[in-house]
């Protein structure tokens, strides 16, 4: 019920486009800008063709860090929104939403509760792990698994040494003590495993794959 709101609230933030012609991604766009696609049959036959975009530089520069999404009818600019967005089209509704590290969702909710992922551009980053996935689904899998690791044992490494730090905070300290964490890592390490946790997010967001304890809240 709270997802529904939230995403009838974010249907009414969609804008009429202005018709402007839908551009290819380009090479030095491979982590600035995502592009999916929704095919779609009309009732008398004729196929139609949704396209998101997601340009993510754009929220480097909104005021909340949200950015917008734009969708495209038939390669002609149909509608824009801020993140996270709901375009109702026929048969449902195009849910786009973002993280810190890239897509979180991209997919197509039916009026029946069905849900779908729209299909990520061949020349997007999206496009490019998709396509090792079913050329190469054994090394994909691996590439998800060592992801996951890279995101759980800095997790799981950094907990007592954050947990030492709070507990260290005068009030705390007062209240409950001091913790004391078994681990003590160096600061270079932290950094490195900081940088794997990043890196192993993002490959996730090619994915769409995002969890709210592993990958974080936004």
């Amino acid at each position: 019920m709270i997802k529904k709101r939230k995403w009838r609230r974010a249907a009414k933030r969609v804008q009429a486009g202005n018709g402007r012609p839908l551009k290819p991604i380009r090479w030095w766009q491979l982590f600035a800008r995502s592009l999916f696609y929704l095919p779609l049959t009309r009732d008398d036959g004729r196929q139609t063709v949704y396209a998101v975009d997601v340009p993510h530089w754009q929220q480097l520069q909104s005021d909340d860090g949200k950015g917008k999404a734009h969708l495209y009818l038939d390669g002609k600019h149909h509608a824009m929104s801020k993140l996270p967005a709901a375009f109702p089209v026929p048969g449902g509704t195009i849910i786009v939403e973002t993280s810190a590290f890239g897509m979180k969702r991209c997919h197509f909710v039916t009026d029946e509760g069905s849900l779908q992922q729209l299909i990520p551009d061949a020349r997007s980053a999206e496009g490019y792990r998709a396509r090792l996935d079913g050329t190469h689904p054994v090394l994909s899998r691996w590439i998800g698994f060592v992801s996951l690791l890279m995101l759980i044992v800095p997790m799981v490494l950094a907990i007592p040494q954050v947990l030492e730090a709070v507990s260290k905070v005068p009030p705390v300290a007062q209240q409950f003590g001091i913790f004391i964490s078994p681990i003590h890592l160096p600061a270079w390490l932290n950094v490195v495993l900081g940088a794997c946790a990043v890196a192993a997010s993002i490959e996730r967001a090619m994915r769409l794959r995002w969890n709210a304890l592993l990958d974080g809240s936004t």
